[in-house]
């Protein structure tokens, strides 16, 4: 194939040689006569190891070339990637300047190209970005629609600096954004023999992957860190516990846990993120990571709550109470929060939870939780879905409960549907009134 990379900063430098070397032909372009002096030389333009060998290679074999002709660049390929820089703004947002800039230079070559053209965003942006800027400027600088006269696509790079050359090569995923599917399968091609996950997308879910990732990544170092700082004012070796911690491939350094839902809850996790920040400070130590952990939980059954107030619906079923289920375990539950919380503000609340009425039946510490601790709350609690969907207005499915699907299905049309938890199978997703509370 025939590539366009525009940018030669620290990505569209180390990308368009490793195209080059896979075989492909590819024209780099930069307003920076510099850069494009030491690409035309067969030198790099930055410093990232195993790189100038291959620039010299491919430089010297014409495989790789570079100008500051837009117009050249476009003309001569059939696929341009913009990696240009997307610096932070002094609030914290993107700098999109160059982002524009690029596109309208394209755009205006589009104009009078003849056959098919596909326009990549590699640069990082978040979500929204190619819909609402990138594709935009090249439309109306083209004259031209995108998916349709040319393509686009949005395929975001997950390179370390000093290994960027490995990184491309051996990449943990290959993500594709895809506005055509000219462009998914261009792009597909691109990545031909590097062996790892593909995915194809929508453009706006490449846009978000990369921030999960980065934000992950940060999160990851910030809580090593606090934990870290905590056990060294216990005493204890702080390596020596996270090692042990990474051998768990279940849970610790897994999918596990890593799916967008309601508040954490039950007898652990909230007992324990306070315990050891309160063991910090009294020690003197802030624990911001642990501070904001609570304070996240708290603002998704507020999330959850404000849903259903702006829904304007006031009789209200809620299936699930435990806050996980196929356990009558109430302690700490989110939903027990919840429940409150629509009681108080005085919601017409019905709730139907098996696991719950079953243990309401027996004898011991959680029947004794549900008749005495919630007295408010049990009083609302149904024995069957039916008594709980009747005359509703809006159903919140608070847990996985089995028979939830199957009660959802059934379901009048009209009754809103606010899921916690993603109903294995997206039962009801399809639903004219349905709504998640963070997808």
């Amino acid at each position: 194939m025939r590539i366009s990379i525009f940018g030669l900063g620290y990505v569209g430098t180390v990308v368009g040689t490793c195209i080059a070397d896979s075989g492909h032909e590819v024209i780099a372009v930069d307003t920076d006569p510099f850069k494009v002096k030491c690409i035309q030389e067969g030198r790099s333009p930055i410093v990232e190891p195993g790189l100038s060998r291959l620039i010299a290679a491919r430089a010297a074999d014409g495989s790789l070339r570079a100008t500051m002709s837009c117009e050249e660049a476009v003309m001569n390929s059939d696929m341009s990637l913009i990696c240009v820089g997307t610096p932070s703004n002094e609030d914290g947002s993107l700098m999109l300047d160059y982002i524009r800039s690029v596109c309208s230079q394209i755009g205006v070559v589009l104009k009078k190209k003849g056959t098919f053209h596909s326009v990549v965003l590699r640069s990082t942006v978040v979500p929204g970005t190619a819909r609402s800027v990138a594709i935009p400027i090249l439309e109306d600088c083209s004259g031209k629609t995108a998916g349709i006269d040319f393509g686009f696509g949005n395929n975001p790079e997950f390179l370390r600096e000093s290994t960027a050359v490995f990184d491309y090569f051996n990449p943990p995923k290959v993500v594709i954004g895809a506005l055509d599917e000219k462009t998914a399968q261009a792009l597909s091609h691109l990545y031909k023999g590097i062996k790892a996950p593909k995915v194809i997308t929508e453009i706006d879910v490449a846009e978000g992957v990369k921030y999960a990732d980065n934000a992950w990544h940060a999160l990851k170092v910030g809580f090593a860190n606090e934990i870290g700082n905590i056990m060294k004012l216990h005493g204890v070796d702080s390596h020596k516990v996270m090692d042990i911690f990474c051998l768990d491939t279940k849970f610790n350094i897994s999918k596990a846990y890593l799916k967008p839902g309601f508040a954490f809850g039950g007898s652990c996790l909230p007992k324990d993120v306070r315990a050891i920040r309160a063991s910090a400070k009294q020690k003197g130590l802030r624990t911001p990571i642990f501070d904001s952990l609570l304070e996240a939980n708290d603002e998704q059954v507020r999330r959850a709550h404000q849903m259903v107030v702006s829904s304007g619906k006031k009789k209200i079923a809620m299936l699930g109470l435990s806050f996980k289920a196929g356990t009558d375990d109430l302690r700490e539950s989110p939903l027990v929060t919840l429940a409150d919380l629509l009681i108080t503000n005085g919601f017409d609340l019905s709730i139907y939870d098996p696991s719950i009425s079953e243990a309401a039946n027996m004898s011991g510490s959680n029947q004794k939780y549900i008749r005495e601790g919630i007295p408010h709350i049990s009083s609302r609690l149904v024995s069957t879905s039916e008594e709980a969907m009747k005359n509703t207005e809006l159903c919140i499915i608070g847990n996985h409960g089995e028979d939830f699907g199957h009660i959802i299905k059934q379901a009048n049309d009209n009754i809103v549907v606010i899921d916690l938890v993603r109903l294995k199978n997206a039962v009801g997703e399809k639903r004219k009134s349905y709504n998640g509370i963070c997808w």
